[in-house]
């Protein structure tokens, strides 16, 4: 097979992505441009959706902002007076059934804690819409399973929010991968921390999050060893520390985990709720090697390769580009690269990660 150019390979993986520079042009894309822009309701009001989701479907190409679902009626207040949405569509979450009747919304994107998740979707796809879910998916392989069981059996669509997955920067790193530009590669490391802050949050309490820092930001790490790989981990050993063991009684402060996958890579991952500063992603190859440091954020990610060239592309809305390509799924009926079966898998591996740190030993996946 002959090899692809970056261009062409960034051009291809990312077709769906409206706002990047390599864009495909076919017909079918071309006519799902004409079709009209699906409504997205967004099922949980805050800070993720109020600084990124919200002002990003101002800036997409194929979706709207329809509707509101929340438990907070000042909250919704102040997005229909920014946004415009009408007082019809701003549903409690003991209401979503009534969504049924509002052909103005097509999906609902769940952005509650990750323990309801299941409960919201469930909700959202027997009241007959598609359903886009922040990550993790859920907080356990049987909620995942129940949620996409529950979008198969209405018909509808379920997608993960992997934004990582549209950033060029993570593409030209799946590219080098896979065209072996410098050899096969032996060992990647990633990690991902944030300082937690505010100790009464819901991502500090079990039964909301359903784990610490490993589902919260881990899993970017993780996420990013299985599309760098192409690969699906056979082994994973972990171990898990406290500093405050206080703040960080129901969940995880900081993890290491290793995994093994089939073509012989080892992955060395890190997260952590206190430790500053871990945020790359680096593939160590027989010829060379390459990394993005910073590698998950929002956006000013860049990178480096050992031959002296740089991993730098211009920034593009990572959650226009997700909801966009949602939509266009949808309106060609095409699956979703980031569909719940994908948020499942991730579920699964860090489950198996919890249970390594539990027995102190190994864990081998099926």
């Amino acid at each position: 097979m002959a090899k692809l150019s970056r261009r062409q390979f960034l051009s291809e993986t990312s077709s769906a992505i409206a706002t990047a520079p390599f864009i495909s042009t076919s017909a079918t894309r071309a006519r799902a441009q004409e079709s009209r822009k699906l409504g997205f309701a967004i099922c949980g009001l805050g800070r993720l959706s109020e600084g990124q989701i919200a002002p990003a479907l101002t800036r997409t190409r194929h979706c709207r902002l329809a509707g509101l679902v929340t438990g907070t009626p000042a909250k919704a207040e102040a997005y229909m007076a920014k946004y415009g949405v009408p007082a019809g569509s701003v549903y409690s979450y003991d209401t979503m059934h009534r969504m049924a009747d509002d052909p103005e919304i097509d999906v609902v994107y769940v952005v509650t804690p990750n323990a309801l998740h299941a409960e919201h979707t469930i909700r959202a796809a027997a009241a007959g819409k598609h359903v886009f879910c922040e990550k993790p998916l859920e907080v356990s392989v049987e909620r995942c399973q129940q949620m996409i069981d529950a979008c198969r059996n209405a018909g509808r669509m379920l997608g993960t929010a992997y934004r990582c997955q549209y950033d060029p920067h993570h593409l030209e790193c799946i590219r080098l991968v896979r065209e072996q530009v410098f050899g096969a590669p032996f060992i990647i490391e990633a990690g991902f921390s944030i300082d937690v802050g505010d100790p009464d949050q819901w991502r500090l309490r079990r039964d909301l999050a359903g784990g610490g820092a490993l589902m919260d930001v881990g899993i970017y790490a993780l996420q990013a060893t299985r599309y760098l790989t192409g690969e699906e981990p056979t082994v994973v050993s972990a171990l898990e520390t406290k500093s405050d063991p206080a703040k960080f009684a129901e969940v995880d402060e900081s993890m290491i985990w290793t995994t093994q996958f089939p073509g012989g890579v080892v992955a060395h991952c890190s997260t952590s709720y206190k430790a500053g500063g871990i945020q790359n992603m680096r593939v160590n190859a027989e010829r060379g090697w390459f990394e993005l440091d910073p590698a998950f954020f929002y956006d000013g990610n860049h990178g480096r390769r050992s031959d002296g060239k740089e991993i730098r592309f211009p920034e593009i809305d990572l959650f226009a580009a997700e909801m966009d390509d949602f939509a266009l799924c949808i309106l060609e009926d095409r699956r979703s690269r980031v569909s719940g079966e994908e948020g499942l898998r991730d579920v699964r591996i860090m489950q198996a990660i919890y249970e390594s740190v539990r027995i102190g030993a190994a864990v081998t996946l099926a």
